[in-house]
């Protein structure tokens, strides 16, 4: 059997007053405010060329530690649907991990956040030929101890597809996902629930938000059916999937879900999932055989951390996990991943 969460031997997870649900967890980064300024530790703008010839820029923040700890890997965090560098998910993940000596460079996908004035374009799962630009245009002093991925929510089902597609050619040392959608279509329906439709409207009204803002190339046409759809699948079937290439929301689903890359990981892969999320269902997680390959170690998140919020936003919740201990790896020292 693989290595579980149970493993870690991390203590159990209790709820702060008044946020005692799965719901109320959720709801509750709604209501803060979260501060960017990451003193005393320095940070400097970034920016990747795509090679698409779209003439698209992504941009990130490269976050350097106060205090340098020698031979720690560069740390990448991938923010979820929506976000951001800024999201408090990848903030509060960045604060932990400078504090630790980690350099981190806190990524924006295409057309999200700081990318969306330099994008005529716009992310999807699929877009996983960004993560390899990138990953190539990083500079040997960045990448001289290796590179870990944490992808949050959307961005960790594009790590592990990305992972899947390159199998013992990545060069990651480590990577780890929090919350990611395994199953595409069987989210998209758990999602649209009756019980989930302030998430679903709220989700909805910043995909077209972002979408429907200053540097994506929209024909007219285009911004009319992205203000028009009522759901994200609709999102999805009219504009995502006919703009790149998809026959439809199915095809595009099936294609770009992780489960289907998930067998071909070769890279020491921390899985993290909360079993209460009111989003992603966890039932994929546990049918999953994750000992068919012995890389990717599956993490329950009941009773260890909060439930998922928007956006990733839980209250700060460190999972630290020696990633020597999973097999296969050859990594040596802690590497931390954040479930936060």
């Amino acid at each position: 059997m693989p290595p579980s969460i149970d493993s870690l031997d991390l203590p159990p997870f209790k709820p702060r007053f008044p946020w005692w649900s799965a719901d109320l967890q959720t709801i509750a980064v709604l209501l803060g405010t979260y501060q960017a300024n990451l003193v005393p530790h320095t940070s400097e703008r970034v920016c990747f060329c795509m090679a698409d010839r779209s003439g698209d820029i992504l941009v990130g923040m490269l976050d350097r530690p106060a205090e340098p700890q020698a031979n720690r890997p560069l740390v990448i965090l991938v923010h979820g649907i929506t976000g951001c560098e800024n999201s408090s998910h990848v903030l509060n993940g960045a604060r932990h991990l400078l504090a630790l000596g980690y350099r981190v460079l806190r990524l924006n996908l295409r057309g999200c956040g700081a990318s969306r004035p330099h994008c005529r374009e716009h992310y999807h799962i699929g877009r996983t030929a960004d993560f390899r630009r990138i990953l190539s245009q990083l500079p040997d002093d960045l990448t001289n101890n290796g590179i870990a991925v944490v992808g949050y929510s959307m961005g960790g089902a594009m790590l592990l597809k990305y992972l899947g597609e390159e199998g013992s050619f990545s060069p990651l040392r480590a990577a780890a996902t929090i919350c990611a959608p395994l199953d595409l279509k069987r989210t998209c329906e758990h999602m649209q629930r009756p019980r989930n439709w302030l998430y679903h409207n709220y989700i909805l009204a910043e995909i077209k938000k972002e979408t429907l803002a200053d540097g994506g190339e929209l024909s007219a046409k285009e911004r009319e059916i992205v203000r028009s759809v009522r759901n994200v699948r609709e999102y999805d079937d009219r504009f995502i999937a006919p703009r790149y290439g998809f026959r439809d929301v199915d095809d595009y689903y099936e294609l770009c879900a992780p489960l289907n890359y998930m067998p071909e990981i070769r890279v020491p892969t921390m899985v993290l999932a909360a079993a209460d999320d009111p989003w992603i269902p966890v039932e994929y997680y546990r049918d999953f055989k994750w000992s068919d390959n012995p890389f990717p170690a599956v993490g329950d998140g009941r009773r260890r951390w909060p439930s998922r919020l928007p956006l990733g936003g839980q209250q700060p919740s460190v999972v630290r996990h020696g990633a020597g201990e999973i097999p296969g790896t050859s990594l040596t020292g802690e590497f931390d991943t954040i479930a936060a």
